[in-house]
Order: C-alpha cells, then structure tokens, then sequence
C-alpha cells in the first residue's frame, strides 16, 4: 500500500516547489493567444497580459481539457551551485529523460540558465527532441519574493534581466524547442513580481498538482501524491535533477503507465494551455 509523503520530505518539498504559498494559487482568465517563442519559429500559445498589465499566470487546464495531464520538470540550479557540481553533485538526471523518451511522454522542462550552462549537451538534446518543450526556470533560481522558503531574494530592478538571461543561456546552448513560459523559483511571486516581468512578455505557469518528489525517498509516496491529486487538465510539477529528486525516474515509472489505465494522455503545456 502507498503512503502519502508527509513530515520532514513534505516541508523540504516545499522549500524547493513554493507548495503551499499563497501567491502560487493565483491563476488569469485572459483567452490564450499566439506568441512567437523565443528561440523557437513556431506559434505558441500564451495568455493575454491581465487587465491591470501584469504577467498572468497559467496553472491547469480547462474542464476543455478532458482527460490530460502536463508533467512538468524542474531543472533547478542556482547561480551559486557550480563548485558543488564541479565535486560531483548531480543536479541534472538523464536516465529520467530517457524514460520519458522510451515512455512517449511530452513533457515540458523548466530549465534554469545555469543548468543549461552547466549541461549544454543535454540541454540542446532535451531542446532539440520534439517530445519536450523547455521553458524559462530564471537564470539563477533566486527567489522573486521576500522569505521564499530561504532563497536568496534578487533584486526588484534585475528580475525582468535575469529571465533574459536564462534565454540567452538557452541560445546559446544551442537550446531549439523553447516556449515563452517561466516558473518562479521556489513558486514565490506576488504583484511585484508580476509587474517586473511583464516586459519579458511571458505567460507565469505554476501547478494544481505537487508530485512531493524533492528530496523524497520513497517513489511509491510520491506516485500516490500523484495519482491521488491528478484531475483532468492538471499540472504537475516535479523535477529533474538527482541531488535533489533522487525517486522521480521510479515514480515516473509508476505515474505514466496508471494514468494511462485511467483513460489521460500526456501533453506538454502548450498543448494544455490551448484547450
């Protein structure tokens, strides 16, 4: 029988993923539009700016949806982790991709510009791979709000350059399929932060869905978070880096092949974002 990731894992779970904050369940009811993507020729939807002219935010699928989910991954690295990388930490986790890829699941990454400086091959790989989109996750995974569950704070007047940032680090990598969507570090933002970025002209995408696959140990909790959660159009968040989410290739393994007995097809954001 599976049991519910509860305790110490759940708490750090929210320290990397913001679960629980109030400024993460803030959703627009703008009509998506087309958007040219960074990096990328194709039309991508997004949605409108809200009334009041700050950046909205996307976080599940209409009832439109039916019975499909986003799995999205996180691919955090701050700008500060790059001695830890060079001793060994492994903030990255191919194999899970690579079961992604053997699974047919379309995912969308939420990569970090210094994750993809640290892993530009497997940046541009997972980028050039029609099966995923790569979406904006900062530059340097610093919080956007005040008392984000211990990230450091970045500057109000710097938070519009260090998303630019992390899409020239995407460019440079060499980074193809990217769509014009950001994920706060840590899910932390408020009106501020919302104003600061509507220049970058980005849609915000959060979760209705916490995997509660950060730090955990055990995959069997995490794939009953999942299951137990998933609702038609939802989004769920998770990650993709070893150090941090050592479960999520198991539970993965447990998530795909249950939902699809439960009638869902996986899609990535855009998709869902369309419906």
């Amino acid at each position: 029988m599976l049991t519910p990731v509860v305790g110490l894992g759940l708490a750090l779970t929210l320290a990397l993923t913001g679960c629980g904050s109030d400024t993460g369940s803030r959703s627009s009811t703008a009509r998506p539009h087309s958007a040219g993507a960074p990096g990328h020729g194709s039309r991508i939807p997004t949605l409108a700016p809200a009334a009041d002219g700050l950046t909205p935010v996307f976080t599940r699928g209409t009832l439109a949806a039916g019975k499909t989910v986003a799995l999205t991954f996180d691919a955090d690295m701050t700008a500060d982790q790059g001695d830890r990388a060079a001793e060994g930490e492994e903030f990255d986790n191919p194999a899970l991709i690579a079961l992604l890829r053997r699974l047919g699941v379309p995912s969308t990454v939420f990569m970090t510009g210094r994750w993809a400086e640290q892993y530009p091959s497997q940046a541009k790989a997972i980028g050039g791979d029609p099966l995923f989109e790569v979406a904006n996750h900062s530059y340097s995974h610093h919080a956007f709000t005040g008392d984000c569950y211990g990230l450091p704070t970045i500057d109000g007047k710097k938070m519009a350059s260090d998303v630019q940032r992390a899409f020239s680090a995407f460019h440079a990598a060499g980074v193809r399929n990217v769509v014009p969507y950001f994920r706060f570090p840590g899910g932390c933002y408020d009106d501020n932060a919302l104003r600061a970025l509507a220049p970058t002209k980005v849609t915000a995408v959060q979760w209705d869905v916490v995997s509660g696959d950060a730090f955990a140990t055990d995959a069997d909790a995490v794939a009953e978070q999942v299951l137990k959660d998933v609702k038609p159009g939802s989004l769920v968040v998770m990650h993709c880096t070893r150090s941090a989410a050592p479960t999520t290739e198991e539970a993965v393994a447990k998530i795909v092949p249950e939902l699809r007995k439960r009638g869902y097809r996986f899609v990535k954001v855009s998709e869902l974002m369309r419906r």
